[in-house]
């Protein structure tokens, strides 16, 4: 499998894994979301070896991997253990909090189970952003734990008006909104690294595609 040009680590097909982990992931599959709407579940995953190897590897200058990938007994067992997969989408998420924990200057912490949730997460029953790993919750920014609405209101300003593509939960306690902590998603995001392995052979090209194929060959041939 190839290796990441820029992250240690092996960029994988969830279709091509084995089926306990397939079962899990659901890779590539349509699902649908809270409201309704279809979605396709990410397909290419990142292979992390070890936990010690999260705690290495840095998708952004102040974020590990560890971060996104830290859940409880709520995760599928398999997901708990190692090598774990998490959606490539996971490093454009951490790039969008890069610019956010630049800007308030300190530590941005996410909860246990505040990234990626596999599917079958307990907290799953409804498909989010959570599940391509592209969402996060942060419940505390420094010294400040944000469970108080002026100080969750202060930073999701700041949120939305540095990162303008980014989704913030509403404040408050009703349904779809938070109290304890900060939602930054960037919705149903999937990221197909330069080295992820292909489509199917048998996958029908569009002809602009094919011509472009058609020339790739002929030139080589040349």
């Amino acid at each position: 499998m190839p290796e990441s040009a820029v992250l240690p680590l092996e960029v994988v097909d969830g279709q091509a894994l084995d089926k306990k982990y397939r079962s899990i992931l659901r890779p590539g599959e349509l699902v649908a979301d809270a409201d309704g709407v279809t979605r396709r579940l990410p397909r290419f995953f990142y292979e992390v070896p070890s936990w010690e190897a999260a705690m290495d590897i840095r998708l952004a200058p102040h974020f590990r991997l560890a971060e996104f990938i830290g859940v409880d007994v709520r995760e599928a067992e398999p997901m708990r253990i190692f090598p774990r997969y998490v959606p490539c989408g996971v490093s454009l998420l951490a790039a969008q909090l890069e610019l956010f924990r630049q800007n308030v200057g300190t530590y941005v912490h996410i909860t246990a189970n505040g990234s990626y949730r596999s599917p079958a997460h307990a907290l799953g029953t409804i498909i989010s952003p959570h599940n391509w790993a592209t969402a996060a919750d942060i419940y505390r920014i420094g010294d400040d734990f944000l469970n108080k609405r002026p100080t969750l209101q202060r930073y999701a300003k700041i949120a939305r008006e540095l990162l303008p593509t980014c989704w913030i939960r509403p404040i408050g306690s009703e349904p779809g909104e938070a109290d304890d902590h900060l939602h930054i998603d960037i919705g149903y995001a999937t990221l197909v690294p330069r080295e992820a392995a292909g489509e199917d052979e048998d996958t029908e090209l569009l002809p602009s595609a094919q011509q472009a194929v058609t020339a790739g060959a002929e030139t080589e041939e040349e």
